[in-house]
């Protein structure tokens, strides 16, 4: 099978490896569709927040289908159109052990979960993204057609929140200075969209200078995650999703008191997959515009070299087509 594999630290390779076997108690899957994070980058630079290993095959954004079951698990079928999650226990699923980006790879059946009809394979290798997306919609709580919800940074995370957002109602800026990725904003449900340069009084003027109900940071930029701060307006409500290790930058942190704010942070999503799956089933968003550049297995280093281009790629995905097996 065809595996994109990291070798060793800023060693990427395509290589052909034997297709594993499976326990009686595991599936095979056959990877469709996995995108590139900048997680993998990172990991493929010799950083990530929990031990690793080389060689490791990377992946934990992706659909797939079942192409093998073992004799003893039960509930899923060859055929199935399947998608993962990523924290298993201690493991983290494409950093700590192996992940989805090859021909096939194994998997327990407690971490998938199958992908409502309607949704294709391209639109499922996103619900992970999405996932961490609706994680912080829900964390902030209540998010409705009476709030004006801002959201700092149009990466895929941040645009998957400008997504979600819109579907609950929200009237949403988005913060962004690429304009592009304001564009792709727009695309997805933002009602207004705005230059930081010019954030500040944009705000004010669409909230009657009240401020902003809900605030999102999705750039994980600590001058920007101080800005939330200023932005939000009295009682309101900031959920921190960008990260960021060991950097800072100055912030007005008596606004948490004057305006009795209230502060939340996410880190994925583990245990809102269902419902995740079902949001996106039923509001029948179109995440579309966050997938920029495809390529087939074969050219999956190009894949990842476009993660460097952030100015033209928002979210790169790795095409695979490896027959079922039975």
């Amino acid at each position: 099978m065809k595996a994109l594999q990291f070798t060793s630290q800023d060693e990427p390779e395509v290589l052909d490896l034997p297709i594993p076997e499976i326990a009686d108690d595991e599936v095979l899957v056959a990877a469709r569709r996995v995108g590139v994070c900048h997680s993998d980058i990172d990991l493929l630079e010799g950083r990530y927040i929990i031990p690793f290993s080389y060689p490791i095959i990377p992946g934990h954004e992706w659909s797939g289908q079942v192409a093998a079951v073992g004799s003893k698990t039960q509930g899923f079928t060859v055929g199935d159109t399947v998608v993962g999650e990523c924290v298993i226990g201690d493991d983290h699923f494409g950093f700590s052990i192996s992940g989805a980006g090859a021909d096939y790879f194994v998997a327990k059946p407690a971490w998938l979960h199958k992908v409502p009809e309607g949704l294709s394979f391209a639109d499922a290798a996103l619900v992970e993204p999405f996932s961490v997306a609706y994680s912080a919609l829900m964390k902030v709580g209540n998010v409705n057609a009476s709030d004006t919800l801002v959201v700092l940074g149009a990466g895929p995370i941040g645009l998957a929140v400008t997504a979600g957002a819109a579907a609950l109602g929200a009237v949403t800026v988005v913060v962004e200075p690429s304009e592009d990725r304001r564009s792709a904003a727009t695309q997805l449900g933002a009602a207004h969209t705005v230059h930081p340069d010019d954030a500040i009084d944009f705000i004010a003027q669409v909230t009657d200078g009240r401020g902003a109900n809900v605030v999102i940071e999705c750039s994980g930029r600590p001058e920007v995650m101080a800005l939330a701060l200023e932005y939000v307006g009295h009682r309101g409500r900031v959920c921190y999703v960008g990260i960021d290790v060991g950097r800072s930058a100055p912030a007005k942190l008596g606004l948490i008191q004057s305006k009795e704010l209230s502060i939340t942070g996410v880190i994925g999503s583990e245990g809102l997959w269902p419902a995740t799956l079902r949001f996106l089933a039923n509001t029948k968003i179109d995440l579309s515009p966050l997938i920029t550049n495809v390529y087939p297995a074969s050219d999956a280093l190009d894949a990842l070299d476009s993660a460097h281009h952030p100015q033209t790629t928002i979210k790169a995905h790795i095409e695979f087509d490896a027959p079922l097996i039975g």
